[in-house]
């Protein structure tokens, strides 16, 4: 604590003066201090606001990003079985077309078969008759040269 020299009424003007102009420009530099602080303070705050908005903000992206994450994991699994569903029914329809062609194939290559047992014996049947005419040409040559003779 500070303590003043007396004088005639009392304590000495200029000390209590000097002392006043220090307390004065003490009270100053609390002010401004203060002042200061309370500015760093309220930018905080706003940065502190600032970033808190764009956590919240990026959280959001975050789950949005999530969710089409997942959107497509699970997009992408239903193609996966969608395009072996598709294989399957693409294999059994070729095995089906398959089977039929080669029925089908069957089928001809015993009707093919068939005319050809026909054929042969139509050719068969072809022959003997022409051998039986040949013969009975020749027959009838032999009696034709008794009868001339």
């Amino acid at each position: 604590m500070e303590r003043f020299s007396r004088a005639l009424h009392g304590y000495d003007p200029k000390e209590v003066n000097q002392f006043l102009d220090n307390v004065i420009i003490q009270v100053e530099k609390i002010i401004k201090a203060s002042k200061a602080k309370d500015e760093r303070i309220y930018k905080l705050e706003n940065e502190y606001n600032d970033m808190a908005q764009k956590l919240v903000k990026y959280q959001n992206m975050d789950e949005t990003l999530r969710q089409a994450v997942l959107m497509t994991q699970k997009t992408s699994e239903q193609m996966k079985l969608n395009t072996i569903k598709e294989a399957e029914l693409i294999l059994d329809d070729a095995k089906r077309n398959a089977n039929r062609i080669v029925n089908d194939a069957l089928m001809k290559a015993d009707e093919t078969e068939k005319e050809a047992e026909i054929l042969r014996r139509n050719i068969n049947i072809f022959k003997r008759k022409l051998k039986d005419q040949l013969k009975a040409q020749l027959d009838m040559v032999d009696e034709i040269e008794k009868v001339d003779l």
